[in-house]
């Protein structure tokens, strides 16, 4: 048996190929729907995967406005952010910002399912999120993706 034939392929930089995907969010749970995108984001649906490289698509989410959200979560769920000031902590329930921002919560959900360092920042540069049906994307000619 050579075992020299059996080498383990790492992805990097130049050998990664990123295609642009297309989501559509309409009637999806809103967790269930932030692991698919972070998966393709991360690039776990390939089979060179590296942990530690940019190997994942360009991710378009359209109709971020239709998502559901289960349970009493409407009411009950809240985001809460720090101004960076003293007394500086401000909090929107999901109602709120479903009506006001819906494209915000697909972004939040997303962005806490990747890992949180400089990896996790550029993965979330390839993340694009819109309330409606229309995107500006149409020239990279995005592959839908059904799930």
């Amino acid at each position: 048996m050579d075992t020299l034939s059996y080498k383990t392929k790492s992805a990097n930089a130049q050998t990664v190929d990123k295609k642009w995907v297309l989501v559509d969010a309409e009637g999806q749970v809103l967790g269930r729907l932030a692991t698919q995108v972070a998966s393709l984001l991360r690039g776990k649906h390939k089979t060179n995967y590296t942990p530690h490289v940019d190997c994942g698509d360009n991710v378009i989410v359209i109709n971020a406005d239709k998502v559901r959200l289960t349970g009493n979560k409407m009411q009950q769920k809240k985001y809460i952010r720090h101004t960076g000031y003293p007394g500086g902590q401000r909090e929107v329930v999901a109602a709120d910002m479903y009506k006001n921002k819906p494209d915000r919560m697909v972004e939040n959900a997303v962005r806490g399912m990747l890992p949180k360092n400089s990896l996790g920042r550029s993965l979330f540069r390839n993340l694009r999120v819109y309330a409606g049906t229309e995107h500006a994307h149409e020239a990279q000619q995005p592959e839908k993706i059904e799930r």
